[in-house]
């Protein structure tokens, strides 16, 4: 009797220290990684699937409007970890690698260059005579292919910014996400539910591991949500052979492409075994489906940021 009585006590302790270990589990600062631009290619998918085997929560941003976006479909279909947002698409900024809008090109004409492909920089977009109702009706059918998809959608957020680059393109966006009941992923100083930001991609290679593990570590916001956008390839002659059109950092001053090195950098920060150890003991991971629950997602309104 004096023996079950002893067992019942280390049971016991048992159960509220795994209490406690829970509890101090949630009050670590949550971290919140989105995996943009997956769809983009074979390699990147690659690279999200990759990460995905590991298990742990994150947030991927496909872009439907993609040749490669139907493979990310398979792919995040066996994931339930993950949550999946629309990258809304406008521009196309590879040398000869393009795409399209998905409504075709003879129904947004005022989006597409001579050639029908989505013009190849968010400056280039912005004088190419864009019509509000092109733009809508394109974005409104790339979220339509993902709803048809079978994924559950939970978020959309704009490739290169351009979707919430100004008052009349936000109000369209924030109209979308109404009319489709989906929440919008924060850019920079666009935020709506208070997270703060952190993009790795204009990083040089050489600092990134350590600029992002830096952050990680002790860059955090404990009081609000800490979203990192993180750019994943595999490299290789796909990945290798694609010149960037938009930013000349992702290439060296005599034309040699640098996106690969830079995305299979950061697909390495998240293997690291120095990331790996935090997680848990620094932040929390957590994805968009964790972060909008209990919120009213209809409440649009750019929060203060503070």
């Amino acid at each position: 009797m004096k023996n079950l009585r002893f067992l019942f006590i280390a049971i016991g302790m048992f159960l509220a220290s795994g209490q406690g270990f829970a509890q101090q589990a949630k009050q670590l600062p949550r971290l919140l990684l989105r995996l943009d631009d997956i769809g983009m290619n074979h390699s990147v998918n690659m690279a999200a699937l990759q990460v995905a085997k590991i298990g742990m929560p994150f947030s991927a941003s496909v872009q439907f409007a993609t040749p490669w976006y139907q493979e990310a479909v398979e792919i995040l279909k066996k994931c339930p970890q993950v949550s999946v947002g629309v990258h809304l698409t406008l521009t196309s900024e590879w040398k000869n690698y393009r795409w399209g809008p998905v409504t075709g090109r003879t129904a947004v004409p005022s989006l597409v260059d001579t050639v029908g492909y989505f013009r190849q920089s968010t400056g280039a977009f912005a004088k190419g005579g864009y019509k509000m109702d092109e733009v809508e009706s394109e974005l409104s059918a790339q979220i339509e292919r993902a709803l048809r998809s079978g994924l559950k959608i939970t978020y959309i957020d704009p490739h290169m910014g351009v979707a919430l680059s100004s008052p009349e393109m936000r109000a369209m966006t924030e109209r979308l996400a109404r009319k489709y009941k989906l929440a919008i992923s924060t850019l920079s100083e666009v935020t709506y539910y208070k997270e703060t930001y952190l993009e790795m991609w204009g990083e040089p290679v050489a600092t990134k591991k350590s600029a992002f593990l830096k952050y990680v570590s002790s860059g955090l916001s404990a009081a609000r949500p800490n979203l990192v956008v993180i750019h994943v390839a595999q490299m290789g002659p796909e990945m290798d052979a694609l010149f960037d059109m938009n930013a000349s950092e992702m290439n060296t001053k005599e034309g040699k492409p640098l996106t690969s090195l830079h995305r299979q950098t950061e697909l390495n920060m998240l293997f690291s075994p120095e990331f790996r150890a935090m997680a848990g003991k620094k932040f929390r991971l957590i994805n968009y489906e964790e972060l909008l629950k209990g919120q009213d997602i209809s409440i649009l309104r750019p929060s203060d940021n503070k």
